[in-house]
């Protein structure tokens, strides 16, 4: 039987590439893994919902009903998305067997420091600049069954380590 390992977190904590890491072990070991990223299901889905709460909230939806499929065809599926709703968790917890919820958190200080997409620094186009964390407000995640700490203290092949052996696997 599948599980989903749903990575959560704000843009540039870190999510996909330690979602990427721990996907490559697990595959190795589990032929039935996928790995799905949020800012590539957006361009699967067809890049048709832009960047409001409203937008990003219907668009982690499509990513849990699609989660929920996979795994209930006995796929381990690693999904690495933003989707910082209260709702979306809740639906996930309810809806999907062996989900198992992973928050990469990191300082804003340090994500200012990261800023690969020039999310935080305003260097994007005005229609992503519905920031979570900055221009709404995010909903962190309560009960998260493992945080990741992720300000560089430790590196990202410690903290698939740690998803690892958390859930034993």
């Amino acid at each position: 039987m599948g599980a989903v390992y749903w990575i959560t977190g704000l843009s540039g904590a870190g999510k996909t590439t330690i979602g990427r890491l721990f996907y490559e072990r697990l595959r190795a070991r589990y032929i039935n893994t996928v790995f799905l990223d949020g800012d590539i299901l957006r361009k699967v889905f067809g890049d048709d919902l832009g960047y409001t709460e409203e937008e990003r909230r219907k668009c982690a939806m499509r990513y849990s009903r699609l989660c929920a499929l996979l795994q209930e065809q006995g796929m381990n599926v690693i999904c690495c998305t933003i989707s910082m709703f209260d709702s979306v968790r809740e639906w996930n917890r309810q809806n999907i067997d062996n989900y198992r919820e992973i928050y990469v958190k990191v300082t804003m200080e340090t994500l200012r420091a990261r800023d690969q997409k020039g999310l935080y620094s305003g260097k994007t186009s005005e229609q992503e600049r519905d920031v979570a964390g900055l221009d709404f407000t995010l909903e962190e995640p309560k009960q998260p069954d493992l945080i990741l700490l992720n300000d560089g203290e430790i590196s990202p092949d410690e903290q698939a380590d740690r998803i690892e052996s958390y859930f034993q696997v």
